[in-house]
């Protein structure tokens, strides 16, 4: 950002001694050879002028300052109205000509606009392409800077589909600690979507060299875990950050990622048939996934119960500040009739609190008779034995699993 400075420099201006009221001297009104009805008429205006102006060096006479400290201050005053004007009709100026700007480029964000000037160009060999434009901003009430990331377009992606094309989203999110992950809109059947998308990070300013800025290209499965056609990752200390980068870049093949440790969480389930109470109970959680700045988490749990999809009722327990490890033993209760037990199932969620912004998926557990694995078998388990409390841990999974697994079960339905 460039600020205009502007700095007006003045002359200084000598004031001419005032003349008192005994100096000043009025000219004789010049002999007119006009009759006498017409005489009288320019003496009355002579006097009248004589009378004003003598007022007006009486009252000045009264102020208890020098005359020439009266007319320094008018002088000041008239410089800064002069100068108030003068900011308002540059400011004005400027919003107009920026306006123009705006409207000349706006759209532009297609092929065309992606050849020559100052954008680079690959051989047009190369399969995978990907636009990305960043650039940072300084914030002036922290002690971070502003990192802008806009997802263009891409082009020629690989068909992950039986009919030849794919449905591509971006994740973008800065490495190592990937608290903050950003998905574009998803672009169903196309090897060439367009997105025109931008996403902000705030990293502090010490830390900017040591991050790795990924954008991970997916091809969407509503039903299955999404595939990863390649991504890109680009070391921010390699980037000139002094002025906007817009360029194409070539996918790279990546890997499977590793699961993610996100932490493990334990619940207590029991289940009373005669009553027809539910009751969970949030005990502990350990290992959870580091989530803010200073390599710790403000968790806390949520409790969603579904059936056939929908939300029945919602818990939540304290924040705990400042852990990875907090500790909870917060029962909540829920009235569930046997006969609709087999439908109901409980989605549990381990946020970060965040004061500013959304709060932040650590990661979720689900139990229920149509889970699997040990979210299954803990259910199976209360059943088994009513009136008894059945503890058992879980391992946090990523947010969006839990969540595509719960859609493709109500889609089946």
């Amino acid at each position: 950002m460039k600020f205009n400075l502007f700095k007006h420099q003045t002359t200084p201006m000598v004031a001419a001694k005032p003349m008192g009221a005994s100096e000043l001297s009025v000219t004789p009104a010049p002999v007119a050879l006009v009759s006498a009805e017409n005489t009288t008429e320019p003496a009355n205006k002579n006097d009248a002028f004589d009378e004003i102006k003598n007022k007006f060096l009486n009252e000045i006479d009264k102020i208890p300052l020098p005359s020439w400290a009266i007319i320094a201050i008018a002088v000041v005053a008239a410089l800064l109205i002069l100068t108030c004007c003068f900011c308002i009709i540059k400011k004005c100026c400027c919003k107009k000509k920026k306006n123009k700007k705006g409207k000349k480029g706006k759209g532009d964000m297609g092929m065309k606009n992606l050849k020559g000037g100052e954008f680079v160009h690959y051989p047009q060999n190369k399969v995978f392409w990907l636009s990305v434009k960043s650039f940072f901003l300084p914030s002036f009430t922290h002690i971070y800077l502003q990192l802008t990331v806009g997802i263009l377009q891409a082009a020629d992606l690989l068909s992950m589909d039986s009919g030849g094309t794919s449905d591509p989203y971006v994740r973008v999110y800065v490495l190592p600690d990937k608290k903050k992950k950003f998905d574009t809109k998803v672009h169903k059947k196309t090897l060439n979507p367009v997105f025109n998308e931008t996403f902000t990070f705030k990293i502090p300013f010490q830390e900017m060299g040591g991050k790795t800025l990924v954008m991970s290209v997916y091809d969407f499965d509503r039903f299955s875990k999404h595939d990863i056609i390649g991504e890109i990752k680009t070391p921010m200390n390699t980037l000139d950050l002094a002025k906007p980068i817009e360029e194409w870049r070539d996918l790279d093949s990546a890997d499977q990622e590793e699961p993610e440790k996100l932490g493990d969480i334990c619940i207590s389930l029991r289940y009373v048939p005669t009553a027809g109470k539910l009751t969970i109970c949030i005990l502990e959680a350990k290992n959870l996934k580091k989530m803010d700045v200073g390599g710790l988490s403000d968790p806390y749990v949520k409790i969603n119960l579904l059936q056939n999809g929908k939300r029945l009722k919602k818990k939540k327990t304290t924040v705990k500040k400042n852990t990875l490890n907090p500790y909870y033993n917060e029962s909540f209760s829920f009235e569930i009739p046997l006969e609709q037990m087999q439908k109901i199932q409980a989605v549990i969620t381990v946020l970060d609190y965040d004061k500013i912004g959304k709060n932040d998926a650590i990661g979720k557990i689900w139990v229920g008779s149509k889970s699997t694995g040990a979210g299954l078998k803990h259910w199976s388990d209360m059943l088994a034995n009513p009136r008894r409390p059945i503890a058992q841990w879980h391992p946090l999974q990523p947010e969006e699993e839990v969540d595509a697994a719960l859609a493709a079960l109500t889609a089946k339905k």
